[in-house]
C-alpha cells in the first residue's frame, strides 16, 4: 500500500515512497480533493515514481486511476521515455475558438438547434465514425494524409484543408519532429508502417477520421465568455483574443484511431521486449514499460508519438475550421479566431532543474507563466499562455494563466475536473431522467437523445474545488469562465 499523504500547505502535499533517497511525489489538492485519490491511483503514482530514470512525479487535483500511470500526473525523466504516462490517445488536447457573435444571438433554442445540426453535418462523433457520416466534412486523400502526418499544421496543409494558416501561431506545438529532430525520421517511420505495419492498405480509412470527435469524454461545447474583473485577467484576455459576453467554442479530442493504433503497437512491442529480456516491470505493471533514450525502442516510440501528435494537431485545427463554417452558415457574417490549442497527453523536451528532460503529461496541461524562457518571442511572453481547463457543462469551464508557483508542479496543471465515478459505476448508479432534466433546467442543449450517463456532471469531481486547489497552490489564476449553451457528444467509449 502507498505511504500516507503528508500536507505541506492548504493545497499542497507530498507522498513519500519506500525508497527514501527519492524525492517524494508532489501532490496538488485541498484536503477534500486529496480524499478523492483512491488506493489504486496512489499505487500507480508510487509505481511510476519508483520506475527507472524518473526524477519527478506530480499528482494533480484531477488524478484518478489510469493506464499504468494515473490520469492527471506529470512524470519527468532525463533518460527514459514512457508510453503509459502519455496514454493511448496521443496528444489528446483542448482548443478554443473565439467567435464574433454576442451571447444573446444564441439565446433562442431554435438557433442553437440549427447550430448543432450544422456542426454535426461537418464533424462526426464517435469512436468508429469518420467523414463518410458527415455530408459537409472535408475529404482527405492518401497524399495529403501523409503530408499532414509529417508536417502537422504547416501552411501548406492548412491551406489545402481550408484552415487559416496563422492559427498555427496559437498552438502549443503546431508540428512535431522525429527522435532526431528531423522530419526525415518521421518519413522513414511512416514508410515502415505503410509497407509492413498496421497502416498497410488501411491508411485511407484512418484518414477518414480527420476532423472528427471521438467518443466518451471527447466533446465540442458552445460557450459564452465571462472575462474576470481584475486588470490582469482583462490584459490576458486581450492578448488571448477572448471577447467578454461573446460566444466561443471549446473542443476536446485527440489523435483518434491513428493515435490509438500507434500507442497500442508501442505497448505490445515494448511488453514483448520486457518478456524476451526478463526485465522487471515497475510495480509489476505491464502498462509501465519504458525505453532508455538512444535505443532503437525509444527512437521508435518518439517517432510514433510525433506521427500521432501531428495528426491530432491537424484534427483539432480542422474541427475548429469546420465549426466556424457551421456558425457562418447559421449566422452569416460571423468571424472567428483560434484562442489556443494545448495538449494534455504528450511528452515534451523541457528544461527541469537545469537539465533537459522528457516531461510526460498524462491528463495534465503545460503551464508556463509570464517571462518563462520557452515563451520568448511569442505573444504570450508577458502574460503566460492560455490554459484551457474544462469542468463539466453545468459547472462551466475556465481559461487560466500560470503563476510563478507552477514551478512546484513542473509547470503543469490538471487537464480538467477528473473522474469521481468510473464509467460502469456511473452507468449503474446515476439516473438518466434526472441527468436529462438537469440539462433542461440549465438550458443546455445537446445532440444526444439522452445525455451519456457515464459523462454526466455527477461522474466528475467538484470543479470549483479543483479550481480552488489550483489557485490556492499558487499554480494559476483565472482569466475567464466559460458557460455552456450546447454540447456535441457521443455515447461511445472514451479514446483516452
Amino acid at each position: 500500500m502507498p505511504c500516507e499523504i503528508l500536507p505541506t500547505g492548504d493545497a499542497t502535499a507530498i507522498l513519500p515512497v519506500s525508497n527514501t533517497s527519492l524525492k517524494p511525489i508532489t501532490v496538488i489538492g485541498t484536503p477534500a480533493i486529496r480524499n478523492t485519490f483512491d488506493d489504486a491511483c496512489l499505487q500507480q503514482a508510487v509505481n511510476s515514481r519508483m520506475a527507472p530514470g524518473v526524477t519527478e512525479l506530480v499528482l494533480n487535483p484531477d488524478a484518478h486511476c489510469g493506464y499504468g500511470a494515473p490520469v492527471g500526473c506529470v512524470l519527468v525523466s532525463p533518460t527514459h521515455v514512457y508510453p503509459g504516462p502519455v496514454g493511448v490517445d496521443i496528444k489528446c488536447s483542448m482548443s478554443l475558438l473565439q467567435l464574433s457573435i454576442p451571447a444573446d444571438a444564441i439565446e433562442d433554442r431554435r438557433v442553437r438547434r440549427a447550430l448543432i445540426q450544422a456542426i454535426c453535418e461537418r464533424t462526426p462523433t464517435g469512436a468508429g465514425r469518420g467523414q463518410q457520416s458527415a455530408a459537409k466534412s472535408r475529404r482527405v486523400g492518401e497524399s495529403l494524409g501523409r503530408q499532414l502526418m509529417l508536417e502537422g499544421a504547416s501552411a501548406s496543409v492548412c491551406e489545402q484543408l481550408g484552415i487559416p494558416p496563422h492559427w498555427a501561431e496559437r498552438c502549443e506545438d503546431a508540428f512535431h519532429l522525429g527522435h532526431d529532430d528531423t522530419q526525415d525520421a518521421l518519413g522513414a517511420r511512416l514508410d515502415h508502417h505503410m509497407q509492413d505495419g498496421f497502416f498497410r492498405n488501411r491508411f485511407p480509412g484512418k484518414m477518414k477520421q480527420l476532423g472528427s470527435y471521438g467518443g466518451g469524454n471527447h466533446f465540442g461545447e458552445c460557450e459564452t465568455v465571462q472575462v474576470g474583473d481584475s486588470d490582469r485577467a482583462r490584459r490576458a484576455a486581450e492578448v488571448f483574443g477572448l471577447q467578454d459576453g461573446h460566444v466561443a467554442f471549446l473542443s476536446h479530442c485527440g489523435s483518434r484511431g491513428i493515435g490509438h493504433n500507434l500507442a497500442d503497437s508501442q505497448f505490445k512491442s515494448l511488453q514483448a521486449r520486457f518478456a524476451q529480456w526478463g526485465i522487471p516491470l515497475p510495480g509489476g505493471d505491464r502498462e509501465l514499460v519504458y525505453a532508455p533514450l538512444g535505443t532503437a525502442e525509444a527512437d521508435a516510440y518518439l517517432d510514433d508519438m510525433a506521427l500521432g501528435a501531428n495528426f491530432a494537431t491537424v484534427n483539432h485545427m480542422l474541427i475548429n475550421a469546420l465549426v466556424l463554417e457551421a456558425f457562418q452558415e447559421v449566422l452569416p457574417g460571423a468571424t472567428g479566431e483560434l484562442v489556443y490549442f494545448i495538449s494534455h497527453n504528450i511528452a515534451r523536451k523541457e528544461v527541469v532543474d537545469n537539465r533537459v528532460s522528457w516531461v510526460h503529461r498524462k491528463g495534465a496541461t503545460r503551464a508556463f507563466p509570464a517571462g518563462h524562457h520557452a515563451l520568448k518571442g511569442t505573444r504570450y511572453h508577458d502574460t503566460g499562455h492560455p490554459i484551457l481547463l474544462p469542468g463539466n457543462p453545468q459547472a462551466g469551464s475556465c481559461v487560466m494563466v500560470a503563476d510563478e508557483g507552477a514551478a512546484i508542479s513542473c509547470y503543469s496543471v490538471n487537464h480538467g475536473a477528473g473522474r469521481a465515478l468510473g464509467r460502469r459505476r456511473a452507468i449503474r448508479e446515476l439516473n438518466q431522467r434526472e441527468i436529462d432534466q438537469s440539462f433542461d433546467e440549465h438550458d443546455i442543449l445537446s445532440n444526444c437523445r439522452q445525455y451519456p450517463k457515464d459523462e454526466a456532471p455527477a461522474a466528475y469531481k467538484d470543479f470549483n474545488e479543483v479550481l480552488r486547489s489550483v489557485k490556492t497552490a499558487g499554480l494559476a489564476s483565472e482569466v475567464a469562465r466559460l458557460r455552456a449553451r450546447f454540447v456535441i457528444k457521443d455515447g461511445d467509449s472514451a479514446d483516452d
